[in-house]
C-alpha cells in the first residue's frame, strides 16, 4: 500500500495547457503557443506539442514559436487539423528531419519553419506527400535559417501551387532539376536562397514562367546562364557576394538596375551558359523572342483586346523620380523576426466627399482584412491622410512597454496597456453578446501574444502613425475631406502578399472613385461613423463635405522601402505591380 502510494507520488504529473482549454471552449481559429512558460511543457511532452493540440479541428492558424525543446510537430497533426491555413513553427528546435511528415494539409497556405535545425526532408520525414500532393493550395514556404544540404526532389509536386520559396541561410549546393522543369512550379513569383553554397544556377530556371524576384547573393556562383533574362515576368535579381568570373557583370551585379544585368546577358555576355561572351545570330536572337512570347502566352501576360475608353478606370504611376517629395520607408533590422514585410503606396485624387465613398473604402477595407488578409493573419492594412504624414518614415519595433500611440477616437496610451484594454472589453462584449468568439478588432490581438517587442511605423517627428495589426494613429486619419492617401501593407509571412494585396486595394479604390463620379449620391457617412467602420471606438468629430469636380483617374505614386543602409529593397508599384488589373481598368507608366 505504501509502495504504491510512492510511485503514484514519483509518477509525472500531465503539465496543464490552459491556452488549448480556453482555444476549445471558444471554438477559436487562430491559436499562438510562446514565451518561457512553454519551453518546460513541450519538454515534459517528450519535446513535441501536446496531443490534445491536435482535437482542435476548427484551427484556421497556429503558430508556436521560440521553443528551444520543441524538436518534432508530433503524429495526428495533419488528421487532427484538416482546416489549417497557416502553420508556424519558427525559431525552435525541429530537426534533422520531420518525424511524421506534416501533411497532408489540403488548406494550408502559409507553412513557415524558419530558424529550426533541419537538415533534410527526405519521404516519410518531409513536408507531405508526392502523390496526391500533400499540400496542394500551399502559396508560401519559409525555410530559411535552417542546416538543410539539399531540398526535397519531389517539392514541387508536394506543393504545386507554391508562390514564394524563402531558403535563405542554409547549406545548399544545388537546386533539384525537377524544381526547374516545364511547368512544374508556374506560379512561383518569389525564390531567395542568398547565403548558401550554390555551385550552379541551371539554365532551366528560365522554366519558372511568373518569377518576379531572384535573390541568391552570397553564395559560390562564378557563372550566371544567359537563360535567365527568358523569364518573362523578372523584375528584381540579386547576385551580390558571388565570385563571378564575368568582371563586367560582377560589376553590375553590386551596382547596376536589373534591367541592365537582363540586358546584358540577353544581349550575349560572358554571364555564362549559352553565348559563353560571344553575340548571338540574327536565328538565334529570334528563337529567344519567340520563347519569350510563348512563355508570356503561357503565364496569361499577353495583352488584352483593346476596348473603348468609355467606362474606363484609369491609374497613372507616378515614378520616384517624378515625385517633388518623395516618400520612403526605413526599414529597422529588428522587424525581422517579428513583421519584416512592409510595401508602401501614395494615392492622390481620391473622392471620399461625395455619397458613401467614405463607407465604401472602410469597408472595402474589411473585407481584404477578412478574405486576402486571412483575418490579419496573413498581412495587414493601413490607410493615412497623406497631409499628416511627415517623412521619412520609420518601420521599427519597440517593447510594450515603451510603444506609444494615440489610436483612433482615443487618448495616448502604451501598446503594452492598449492591448490589454482592448482584450478586457473583447471579453466583456462577448459575454454580453453571449456568444462564443469576440468579434471586430478583437479577433487580432491574439497575434501579439508573447512578442517581446511590437512593430510600428513612425513618422519624422517620432510619432508612431500606426502599431499592426492592431490600428492606426488619430494623427493621419482619413477623413471625408482626405484626397490623397498614403497606404501601407505588412506582413510576417512574404513580400509578395503585401504587393498582391496592396493590387488589391488600388484596383479597390479605383472602383470606388468611378463609381462615385459616376453616381452623384445624397447620402453620406460622417467622420464618426468612419471610425465605427474601423472597429474603433468613435469620437466627436464635425462632418464637414465639401462639393468637389473629380477626375476618373488616380495617381498612384511610388514609395521607396530601404534598408537600415539606404538600399533599395522594394519600391511599389514597381513595372511588374498591377499588372493583373481588370479589363476595364487601364494603367498609364
Amino acid at each position: 500500500m505504501a509502495a504504491a502510494a510512492a510511485a503514484a507520488a514519483a509518477a509525472p504529473i500531465p503539465e496543464a495547457w490552459p491556452e488549448l482549454e480556453l482555444a476549445e471552449r471558444e471554438r477559436r481559429r487562430e491559436l499562438l503557443l510562446t514565451g518561457p512558460g512553454l519551453e518546460q511543457r513541450v519538454r515534459a511532452a517528450g519535446g513535441r506539442l501536446p496531443p490534445r493540440l491536435f482535437t482542435l479541428p476548427l484551427l484556421h492558424y497556429l503558430e508556436v514559436s521560440g521553443c528551444g525543446s520543441l524538436r518534432e510537430p508530433g503524429p495526428g497533426l495533419a488528421q487532427g487539423l484538416p482546416q489549417l491555413h497557416s502553420l508556424v513553427l519558427r525559431r525552435n528546435a525541429l530537426g534533422p528531419g520531420l518525424s511524421p511528415e506534416l501533411g497532408p494539409l489540403p488548406a494550408l497556405r502559409v507553412l513557415d519553419l524558419s530558424g529550426n535545425a533541419l537538415e533534410a526532408l527526405p519521404p516519410g520525414q518531409g513536408l507531405g506527400p508526392a502523390e496526391p500532393p500533400g499540400l496542394p493550395q500551399l502559396q508560401s514556404l519559409n525555410l530559411s535559417g535552417n542546416r538543410l544540404r539539399e531540398l526535397p526532389a519531389d517539392l514541387a509536386r508536394c506543393a504545386p501551387r507554391l508562390q514564394t520559396l524563402n531558403l535563405t541561410g542554409n547549406r545548399l549546393d544545388s537546386f533539384p532539376a525537377a524544381l526547374f522543369r516545364p511547368g512544374a512550379l508556374p506560379l512561383l513569383s518569389e525564390l531567395a536562397a542568398a547565403d548558401n553554397c550554390l555551385r550552379e544556377l541551371s539554365p532551366d530556371i528560365a522554366h519558372l514562367a511568373s518569377l518576379k524576384t531572384l535573390d541568391l547573393s552570397n553564395n559560390q556562383l562564378s557563372e550566371v546562364p544567359a537563360e535567365l533574362a527568358d523569364c518573362p515576368k523578372l523584375k528584381e535579381v540579386n547576385f551580390r557576394g558571388n565570385k563571378l568570373t564575368d568582371r563586367r557583370l560582377e560589376k553590375m551585379v553590386r551596382g547596376c538596375q536589373t534591367r541592365s544585368i537582363l540586358e546584358y546577358l540577353r544581349a550575349g555576355g560572358r554571364g555564362g551558359g549559352r553565348g559563353g561572351g560571344k553575340a548571338h545570330g540574327p536565328e538565334k536572337d529570334e528563337a529567344r523572342r519567340r520563347r519569350r512570347e510563348r512563355r508570356r502566352r503561357e503565364s496569361g501576360e499577353a495583352e488584352d483586346e483593346e476596348v473603348g475608353d468609355a467606362g474606363r478606370m484609369l491609374l497613372r504611376v507616378l515614378h520616384v523620380s517624378e515625385s517633388p517629395a518623395p516618400l520612403t520607408v526605413r526599414v529597422s533590422p529588428t522587424v525581422r523576426d517579428v513583421r519584416p514585410f512592409i510595401v508602401g503606396a501614395i494615392v492622390r485624387g481620391l473622392d471620399l466627399q461625395t455619397g458613401n465613398a467614405l463607407r465604401r473604402l472602410l469597408t472595402s477595407q474589411t473585407k481584404l482584412h477578412e478574405e486576402l488578409c486571412e483575418k490579419r493573419t496573413a498581412a495587414t492594412i493601413a490607410t493615412h491622410d497623406l497631409r499628416a504624414v511627415r517623412g521619412p518614415l520609420l518601420y521599427d519595433t519597440r517593447p510594450p512597454q515603451d510603444l506609444k500611440i494615440v489610436p483612433l477616437g482615443r487618448r495616448e496610451v502604451k501598446a503594452k496597456d492598449l492591448v490589454r484594454q482592448l482584450q478586457l472589453e473583447a471579453e466583456e462584449h462577448r459575454k454580453q453578446k453571449k456568444r462564443q468568439n469576440v468579434s471586430g478588432l478583437h479577433r487580432y490581438l491574439h497575434l501579439l501574444d508573447g512578442k517581446e517587442s511590437y512593430p510600428c511605423l513612425v513618422d519624422a517627428e517620432g510619432d508612431v502613425i500606426s502599431f499592426p495589426p492592431v490600428t492606426n494613429s488619430e494623427k493621419t486619419k482619413i477623413k471625408k475631406t482626405t484626397s490623397d492617401l498614403f497606404l501601407e501593407v505588412t506582413s510576417a509571412t512574404s513580400l509578395q502578399i503585401c504587393k498582391e494585396i496592396m493590387d488589391a486595394l488600388v484596383l479597390k479604390m479605383a472602383e470606388i472613385n468611378k463609381y462615385t463620379l459616376e453616381n452623384k449620391e445624397d447620402g453620406s457617412v460622417s467622420d464618426t461613423e468612419a471610425d465605427a467602420l474601423s472597429g474603433q471606438l468613435p469620437e466627436p468629430s464635425a462632418n464637414t463635405s465639401a462639393d468637389k469636380a473629380g477626375n476618373a483617374s488616380l495617381v498612384v505614386e511610388q514609395v521607396r522601402v530601404v534598408d537600415e543602409e539606404g538600399r533599395l529593397r522594394v519600391v511599389y508599384p514597381s513595372k511588374t505591380d498591377l499588372g493583373l488589373a481588370a479589363p476595364h481598368v487601364t494603367v498609364i507608366r
